[in-house]
């Protein structure tokens, strides 16, 4: 807009805006109240993009209110005040939260890499690894899972800073506003595009990150500097009542998940038509500008932080109830209040060593100083409460567990990790797949305990390469796709080295998620196609084709070392089932004395409608095992669905723990069943 953005003296007043703050508080409540309960306020988490609107329009005014100064000083004064502002309150509650989550959680790995994570800033890159769904239940039990939006904002104070510079903003230049107007408003379209274009091809991307959430930031920013020049617009805006707004923008909040990208956009942008109506005439201002909801604004920061935390270690121990409800409620006040007094605001106003560049320095120290210490405590912690941790870890079957961070996945050498066999000339199954291997270990098991079989575990989604995931090809490149896969093709031959002639490979994966797109929706027909590593089109049977041949060539490979290979079938995979917590959530202990009402998941589907979601998959599986001497199909389906519908329950015994994986009875139950099958094909002998 030429011409419209002109020297904004009307910035040059700015001042510190009460109502801001009551706005903080009104986003971190409807925050708060959705992760109490999401039937009470399904869109609650949309809190979270008013405080990014909130965050680029306080951070663009405080920058105005800097005075002109070299770019050195620039840098190193705005990188200060957001150490100070961020770092102290964020680092006491990872230090605090690490340990008190290793005290319920006997396996708590997942939750302090994300910690850890969160201490310089990407715990959003590391849940995109993980390709974690935000809403899920299992994500509610991770203690650090809403330092993902502390991440975004770290992420785009890395880049605003350089903007504002290099536009002339920072230089008090007369054409620093326009131009930095233009800059920004150009980044926030392209990045509002890439937001609903990935929301609707890969959500975790549009969720987590910073660059499909950019322009959510800079609305804050294009309001604070481009409002006070489009007079039409601010005299409009005038004469809307912020109540209406304020009406709309919780009217927002109860629209359904279907709706979530629209929801998101309009967020936004009421966010920014309230911030810009909030006049001192309004009832809407004398409301948010009561000292009370001041107050809730000035510690949002502390509230957001130990809100989840604490919320996330009750559902650890006593849960989320009715009952529950004061005394949660009163802990969220007492720890925000005593982070604000004591931690917050002691660091923000203080002179740490006096000069900006020596505080930039002493706060990265602190950072990899803690970093460093977590990083062994989360090794080495052994201070679980619980009673039942060491026989869980025993017969883990999560599928949220990082194994695929190790070559073998047992906490317990002795029982089943990398083990020689017990019995002489006994067989060693070396177990390799997706987390459809990690829910066989309580199966191996048996193996091992019962029959003195050695046991190896290498769980590593699509491990080996055998075929491109669409997951994958979203995150990363293809230079480091096909790094990503050398990898485990060299960990795949390395483990199979320490086998002899004569042991077996076990491959158990969910094959339909990886051979079709990253989609559930497995029924849809139009599911005719692929997408490739560069973003071309593969039509459905070339990736099969391509699959085949690729399990072809490691069978061949096997063969050559005298092993032989079993594949599972795809076990059932049930639609609609609801998402449920974390493993470690659903074992009675003396501080877990209700479980979580989705511990004991009853559903069940026509055996019909399953097939025909599976069966292509298991048909190329047998294909496979047809053309080569080595390779034995196990058809678990049937096994696990014998009747007409197919169910999480069989004899009282629930042997589903979610929509397509086992618990420890589902894969106990499938043990006898195994050894059977492995001495009718002349692969096991007592």
């Amino acid at each position: 807009m030429p011409g419209i953005l002109k020297k904004n003296n009307y910035l040059k007043k700015s001042r510190y805006r009460p109502e801001i703050d009551g706005l903080r508080a009104f986003a971190v409540i409807t925050v708060i109240v959705n992760h109490f309960n999401k039937n009470i306020l399904p869109g609650g988490y949309l809190g979270v993009d008013i405080f990014f609107v909130i965050s680029g329009y306080v951070i663009t005014s405080s920058l105005l209110e800097m005075p002109s100064m070299d770019f050195k000083d620039f840098i190193s004064r705005f990188y200060e005040r957001r150490i100070k502002r961020l770092v102290p309150a964020l680092s006491i509650f990872v230090l605090i939260m690490s340990i008190v989550i290793s005290l319920f959680n006997p396996f708590p790995v997942l939750s302090l890499r994300t910690g850890l994570s969160s201490l310089f800033g990407v715990s959003n890159l590391y849940l995109l690894r993980q390709s974690t769904d935000y809403f899920a239940q299992s994500t509610e039990l991770n203690v650090f899972t809403h330092t993902w939006s502390l991440g975004v904002e770290e992420q785009f104070y890395v880049v605003f800073p350089f903007l504002i510079w290099f536009s002339g903003f920072g230089r008090k230049t007369s054409n620093g506003e326009k131009n930095l107007f233009f800059i920004l408003g150009s980044l926030a379209f392209a990045s509002l595009i890439s937001f609903f274009y990935l929301y609707h091809v890969n959500q975790p991307v549009a969720y987590f990150s910073m660059l499909s959430r950019f322009w959510e930031m800079a609305a804050g920013c294009l309001l604070l500097i481009g409002l006070p020049n489009i007079k039409s617009l601010e005299q409009f805006l005038e004469m809307v009542p912020p109540l209406l707004v304020l009406a709309l923008l919780i009217g927002v909040m109860y629209l359904p998940m279907s709706m979530a990208a629209i929801s998101t956009i309009a967020v936004v942008l009421l966010s920014s038509f309230l911030i810009a109506s909030l006049k001192k005439h309004t009832a809407a201002f004398k409301i948010f500008t009561n000292p009370k909801v001041v107050y809730i604004g000035l510690i949002s920061y502390s509230l957001y932080l130990w809100h989840w935390g604490i919320l996330s270690i009750s559902r650890w121990t006593i849960g989320i109830h009715w009952w529950s409800v004061p005394l949660q409620i009163s802990l969220i006040i007492v720890f925000a209040i005593a982070s604000h007094r004591w931690i917050e605001t002691p660091f923000r106003r203080g002179n740490w060593l006096g000069k900006e560049w020596e505080t930039l320095i002493f706060g990265a120290v602190l950072l990899i100083s803690q970093f460093l210490g977590l990083n062994i405590f989360s090794k080495q912690q052994k201070i679980y409460l619980g009673k039942n941790g060491d026989t869980q870890l025993n017969n883990d079957f999560s599928p949220y567990l990082p194994m695929k961070r190790r070559d073998c996945v047992s906490p317990s050498p002795k029982d089943i990790c990398f083990s020689q066999p017990i019995k002489e000339n006994q067989k060693t199954f070396y177990f390799a797949g997706d987390s459809h291997t990690a829910h066989l270990i309580p199966m191996a098991g048996i193996l091992r305990k019962k029959h003195g079989s050695g046991i190896i575990f290498s769980t590593n989604q699509n491990f080996p390469s055998l075929i491109q995931t669409s997951r994958d090809n979203a995150i990363l490149s293809l230079r480091k796709l096909k790094i990503k896969k050398k990898k485990m093709d060299d960990l795949f031959i390395k483990n199979i080295s320490s086998l002899k002639k004569g042991d077996l490979i076990v491959f158990s994966s969910y094959f339909d998620m990886h051979l079709k797109e990253y989609s559930y929706n497995l029924d849809t027909p139009d599911k005719k196609f692929f997408y490739g590593s560069d973003g071309e089109q593969i039509a459905y049977t070339e990736v099969f084709d391509k699959f085949k041949n690729n399990f072809n060539k490691w069978a061949q490979y096997s063969l050559k070392r005298g092993l032989n290979i079993v594949v599972f079938s795809q076990i059932p995979i049930f639609k609609g089932v609801p998402n449920t917590p974390d493993t470690w959530a659903c074992t009675k202990e003396w501080f877990r004395p209700i479980l979580h009402k989705g511990c004991a998941l009853n559903f069940s589907e026509p055996k019909v409608q399953i097939e025909n979601r599976i069966n292509d998959t298991n048909k190329i599986l047998r294909s496979i095992a047809i053309e080569n001497e080595n390779v034995y199909f196990f058809d678990a389906f049937n096994i696990l669905c014998p009747a007409k519908n197919c169910s999480s329950f069989i004899s009282n015994a629930q042997i589903f723990r979610d929509d397509n994986h086992l618990t420890q009875e589902g894969s106990e139950y499938l043990a006898p069943y195994f050894v059977n099958f492995l001495k009718t094909n002349g692969l096991f002998s007592e």
